[in-house]
């Protein structure tokens, strides 16, 4: 598979256990980030469910997207120190 025309945004997020489940059911249809590069970015929620623990969602995150834009991949990644 080519990696020409993919994008990758680096973006920080924590989501509460209750906030991350209003997503969830349907509250809202895109999670709505703002990149480290400034961009804004909507996914679905669902991407997210990997990362769920008991306390939420918190963590630095590496989404890749297609040159369509279209979800490729999303990883949680080191903290800056």
């Amino acid at each position: 598979m080519s990696h020409v025309g993919r994008r990758q945004y680096i973006f920080s997020l924590q989501l509460s256990r209750d906030q991350f489940l209003d997503y969830y059911k349907g509250s809202s249809k895109g999670l709505l980030v703002v990149a480290e590069c400034g961009r804004r970015i909507s996914f679905p929620p669902l991407r997210l469910i990997p990362f769920v623990t008991e306390n939420g969602v918190s963590g630095r995150f590496l989404l890749k997207v297609d040159s369509n834009n279209r979800f490729v991949s999303l990883q949680r990644i080191q903290s800056r120190r």
